[in-house]
C-alpha cells in the first residue's frame, strides 16, 4: 500500500498528523489521525489540593484556559459542597460569555475561515489569517482584531489575568466588578453584538452566496449521522455555563438528559493502543466501532451538536439565525460537519447577546460574590460547554481536600471518534485513482478543522502505543537514522 502523510496538520491547537493509505487502484483503503503528544494532566494533578485545580488546569491550554478554569471551579464547588451566591454565578457566566465570543472569533477568522474566504484549494501560503486579511481588506481585519482585543481586555479585568485566570474559588470568585467596570463591559458588549451581526453577514456573502461552497457543505463527503450532545437550560435552550446535558439521536429526538454529576452512567471511555486520545461513547448504546447511526454509541459535541441538541437559542438575534439555519439546511437535525462553521457564528451571536444581558443585570455588581465552604470535601463534577464541546472535570479527594482521582473529558476527546471518521470519509470521497494534490489534502484537513480540535487538551490516555517515527538528520538535512515504534 502507498502511504500519503499530512504532517503536521495545520490550523489547530496542538499537534497531529494524518496517514492515508491507498490500495493498488489508488483509492483510499484507510486513514488514521495520529496525535503524537501526551499531556497527562490527570496523573500529575493527583496529590494536589483540590482548590489548586482552577489555576492548574487553566494551564492545559493557552487557547481555552477560561473553559478549564470554570469547569474546575464548578467541580470544587461540589467537592466542598457549597453553592455560590447569585452574583458569583452571574459573574462567572458573564466572564464565560465574553470568552466564548472571543474564542469563536479566533476560530472563524484565523483557523476555519481561510478555507472559505481564501478558498479550500488556494496556495498554502495564502490559506491563513494574512490571506484572509488580503482578501477581505484591512477594515475587516481591524474589526476582528478589535473584537479579540476587547475580549481579552475584559477577561483580564474580570479574571485577573489575560491568559490564565486566577479568579475562581470554591463557593464563588475572588473579586467582583465595580459600576464603572460594568459600564465598560456593557459598552464593549454592544459593540460585540454588532461584530457578530457583521460576521453572519460576511458568512452569508462569502459562503452561502457561493453555490460551490454550499454544495460542499451539504455533500456526503462531510456528513455523518451520529448522536449529538450539548448543555441546555430549563427550556432546552443552548447554555454554555450551566444546565443539563441533553443527547439527541440521529433522528433529532431526545435520547438522554442528565445532570453532569451523573455523566458516568451515560458516557464511557474507550482506549485504543494507537492513540493517546480516549474515545468516549454513549454507554447505554455501546461501542460498535468507528461507525455512525442509531446503533452506534459515537456522538458529537460541537457547536452544531449543541444546536441539534437544543430547542433553540435564549436570545432573540441568535434565535432568528437559528431558525434561518435549519430552514436553509432542511430542518433538524443538520448532519453535515462543515455546517459547524455557521453554527459557530450563531453561538457567537448568542454569546454577545448574553454578555450584554448579564452586564445589565442588577445583581452583577453585588457585593456577595463568595460563600465560604464549611463541609468536609469529598467528590465533585463540574461541567461547562467549551467552544469545542462538553467539558467535564471530575475530582475525588480525601478528607483534607487532597486529590485522590482526577478525570477530564474535554471537548475534543468527546469528538475523537467522529473526527477520525470524518477524516477517513473525506479522504475516501476526495482521493480517487491515486490523484493527490496539496489542495485535496487541505480539503481532508477541513474535515477535522470544523471541529476546532485542541489536541493539547485532549491527550490523557496513559499508557498509549502511539505509532511514532523519529528521523535523525545531519547538518545538510539528510536522514542518517530512522527510529520507529508501532509502525507497519
Amino acid at each position: 500500500m502507498k502511504r500519503v502523510s499530512i504532517d503536521p496538520i495545520t490550523r489547530l491547537e496542538g499537534h497531529g498528523k494524518i496517514d492515508i493509505f491507498l490500495d493498488d487502484a489508488g483509492d483510499v483503503a484507510n486513514a488514521y489521525l495520529q496525535i503524537p503528544e501526551l499531556r497527562g494532566f490527570e496523573k500529575f494533578c493527583t496529590g494536589r489540593p483540590a482548590e489548586d485545580m482552577p489555576n492548574l488546569t487553566a494551564r492545559i491550554c493557552g487557547v481555552c484556559p477560561e473553559a478549564h478554569h470554570l469547569a474546575a471551579t464548578k467541580a470544587i464547588d461540589r467537592v466542598f459542597h457549597v453553592d455560590p451566591p447569585p452574583t458569583a454565578k452571574k459573574l462567572r457566566e458573564l466572564f464565560y460569555s465574553i470568552f466564548f465570543a472571543t474564542d469563536h472569533t479566533t476560530h472563524f477568522y484565523a483557523l476555519g475561515g481561510p478555507d472559505f474566504v481564501v478558498g479550500p484549494q488556494a496556495p498554502k501560503a495564502e490559506r491563513n489569517i494574512l490571506g484572509v486579511i488580503s482578501k477581505v481588506g484591512m477594515d475587516i481585519a481591524g474589526k476582528v482584531l478589535k473584537m479579540r482585543r476587547d475580549g481579552h481586555h475584559l477577561i483580564k479585568m474580570i479574571g485577573g489575568r489575560a491568559v490564565h485566570p486566577n479568579w475562581g474559588l470554591p463557593g464563588g470568585v475572588s473579586r467582583g466588578i465595580t459600576e464603572e467596570q460594568r459600564q465598560e463591559i456593557e459598552k464593549l458588549g454592544r459593540e460585540a453584538i454588532e461584530f457578530a451581526k457583521f460576521s453572519l453577514q460576511l458568512f452569508r456573502d462569502v459562503v452561502l452566496g457561493n453555490t460551490e461552497y454550499v454544495n460542499l457543505i451539504k455533500s456526503d463527503t462531510y456528513t455523518h449521522k451520529t448522536y449529538n450532545m450539548g448543555t441546555v437550560d430549563e427550556n432546552n435552550k443552548v447554555n454554555f455555563y450551566d444546565g443539563k446535558i441533553r443527547v439527541v439521536g440521529p433522528d433529532g429526538k431526545e435520547k438522554f438528559k442528565f445532570d453532569s454529576k451523573d455523566y458516568k452512567q451515560y458516557v464511557a471511555e474507550r482506549v485504543e493502543p494507537w492513540s493517546y486520545l480516549k474515545f468516549p461513547y454513549l454507554k447505554q448504546i455501546g461501542w460498535k466501532g468507528f461507525v455512525d447511526g442509531a446503533d452506534s454509541g459515537v456522538y458529537k459535541a460541537t457547536p452544531l451538536s449543541r444546536l441539534n441538541a437544543s430547542d433553540g437559542m435564549a436570545t432573540p438575534l441568535a434565535q432568528a439565525e437559528y431558525e434561518k439555519f435549519y430552514e436553509a439546511l432542511g430542518g433538524k437535525p443538520v448532519n453535515p460537519t462543515l455546517a459547524t462553521h455557521w453554527a459557530r457564528l450563531i453561538e457567537l451571536t448568542y454569546a454577545t447577546e448574553n454578555w450584554v444581558k448579564l452586564a445589565t443585570d442588577p445583581d452583577i455588581t453585588g457585593k456577595e460574590f463568595r460563600r465560604l465552604p464549611t463541609e468536609t470535601p469529598t467528590e465533585g463534577v463540574g461541567c461547562v460547554e467549551a467552544p469545542r464541546g462538553t467539558l467535564t472535570h471530575h475530582y475525588a479527594t480525601d478528607e483534607r481536600g487532597i486529590l485522590t482521582r482526577v478525570n477530564l473529558i474535554v471537548g475534543t476527546t468527546n469528538n475523537n471518534a467522529p473526527i477520525c471518521m470524518s477524516v477517513k470519509k473525506a479522504a475516501q470521497g476526495l482521493i480517487k485513482k491515486g490523484k493527490v494534490s496539496e489542495g485535496l489534502l487541505n480539503m481532508v484537513e477541513m474535515a477535522f478543522r470544523a471541529y476546532d480540535p485542541c489536541f493539547g487538551c485532549a491527550t490523557h490516555s496513559l499508557p498509549g502505543q502511539m505509532p511514532l517515527e523519529v528521523r535523525l538528520r545531519n547538518a545538510d538535512g539528510d536522514v542518517v537514522e530512522r527510529l520507529s515504534q508501532y509502525l507497519d
